[in-house]
């Protein structure tokens, strides 16, 4: 019986772990009254911050959007930003210490994750490929809840962290490493 009791503290222990994990700050409405947020982690040392506007789908779906299948800001209003005080490395994208701007190639393809050197303004247009600092593929997936508000996450993994996007059914998620 104390296995059990240690087994089940060990889960609560690591479940509340993995909630404190993640700081999110309201910060506005948005003008056109999608909240703002921004969202803060601790991985391997590294303090990362995304903040972005949080659209509800309004029983829309995703491929009704008109940027379905283009460069999107990743959320309303403002360029959704990253803020990393270490190196981060989704892939082969190298992401040096700094702020940038997150876009999304959107579509029936995998998703492709577009870390922009513009720094934050209006989102849209899109300030094209030659500000870019680089893109890498995301991997789908199917929420089994529809998530209503875009969100952004990061997981904490034993071997790094995945990045993920939540929105209606739709999870786009790339792991990445810290160094």
């Amino acid at each position: 019986m104390s296995r059990w009791v240690g087994a089940v503290a060990i889960l609560l222990i690591g479940a509340a772990a993995a909630v404190l994990a993640q700081k999110t700050t309201n910060l506005a409405p948005g003008t056109a009254g999608s909240p703002h947020v921004r969202s803060e982690w601790v991985i391997d040392g590294a303090n990362i911050a995304i903040e972005y506007g949080r659209p509800s789908l309004k029983g829309r779906a995703l491929k009704s959007f008109e940027w379905y299948g283009e460069e999107w800001r990743t959320g309303a209003d403002q360029a959704t930003t990253l803020k990393t005080d270490k190196t981060l490395k989704f892939g082969t994208l190298v992401v040096p210490p700094g702020t940038y701007s997150i876009y999304t190639r959107t579509g029936d393809q995998p998703w492709q994750l577009i870390v922009n050197k513009t720094l934050p303004g209006w989102g849209i247009p899109y300030p094209g490929a030659a500000s870019d600092l680089g893109r890498a593929p995301m991997r789908m997936g199917t929420n089994a809840t529809p998530v209503d508000l875009l969100t952004i996450a990061i997981d904490d993994t034993p071997a790094g962290a995945t990045l993920r996007i939540d929105w209606g059914v739709t999870r786009a998620s790339i792991a990445f490493i810290v160094g």
